[in-house]
């Protein structure tokens, strides 16, 4: 495929934090030990040398266990961070949805709530007014319109983002495991939308710890362990079956 259809390149990507002691201590006591030479300083690597190349109508899943730096590489591709090292090269308009349940008001209704966050995404209100009730009925909140945003739970208030967000049409989508709110039926529906937007030519980025998502929605699959990148190929099951051998062999190891 040519380079004209290569919408995300990450080349060489490593970010580093520096854990220290101005995190416990604060300002002034951090000034005074460094004057003394009694500050420690501590380089944690989140990221350490990723590359990959995705392409434009692809599905990249990233799989990982906790801790494996995927949540770091999303905000560095994303333009949320800058890489420590390598490169990222971006083509055409990206929307992370990577928390799905901040950035509303708990006071405010529903539909207070819906149009704030259209109003986020950069939507017009004439858009909001035609598509609202379509986001209500594909969040299944019909009813709640004038529930204080605070009385949902935590599965409602994912789907009503969700709802609003998929409205976008980006040229790259992420996802970070934003396709596990709600219960089952609902999942399907989210899935469901993110093939349609995937069919529309939106180039997309999921993180889930659903090995079943990933498998049936993947078109590319990237294995992240302690930030150090395991495998990037198109092998999507051979890769997930490696994968979930890795689990088991580690679960067997601490039994």
């Amino acid at each position: 495929m040519s380079d004209q259809n290569i919408m995300l390149s990450c080349q060489g990507v490593s970010i580093r934090y520096k854990i220290g002691d101005l995190k416990d201590i604060g300002l002034k006591e951090w000034v005074t030990r460094r004057l003394t030479g009694r500050y420690s300083v501590v380089d944690f690597w989140a990221d350490k040398d990723v590359s990959f190349t995705i392409n434009e109508g692809d599905m990249l899943g990233i799989i990982g266990t906790n801790g494996a730096g995927k949540s770091t590489l999303l905000k560095a591709v994303s333009g949320i961070m800058e890489p420590t090292e390598g490169y990222i090269v971006r083509k055409g308009r990206v929307v992370a949805l990577l928390e799905l349940a901040s950035g509303f008001d708990g006071d405010l209704t529903v539909t207070e709530n819906a149009y704030l966050r259209g109003a986020m995404l950069g939507y017009t209100r004439t858009f909001m007014d035609e598509m609202y009730s379509r986001i209500i009925d594909f969040a299944e909140l019909k009813g709640f319109e004038d529930r204080p945003f605070k009385q949902l739970s935590s599965g409602m208030k994912s789907r009503l983002a969700f709802s609003i967000a998929s409205l976008v049409k980006p040229e790259i989508l992420i996802l970070d495991e934003v396709l596990s709110v709600g219960d089952g039926s609902f999942r399907a529906k989210s899935e469901a939308k993110m093939r349609e937007i995937i069919k529309g030519g939106a180039t997309t980025i999921l993180v889930s710890h659903s090995i079943g998502q990933i498998r049936a929605m993947c078109s590319k699959v990237l294995w992240l362990d302690k930030g150090r990148q395991i495998e990037f190929t198109d092998d999507v099951k051979g890769c997930c079956d490696r994968y979930e051998a890795f689990l088991a062999a580690r679960k067997n190891a601490k039994v």
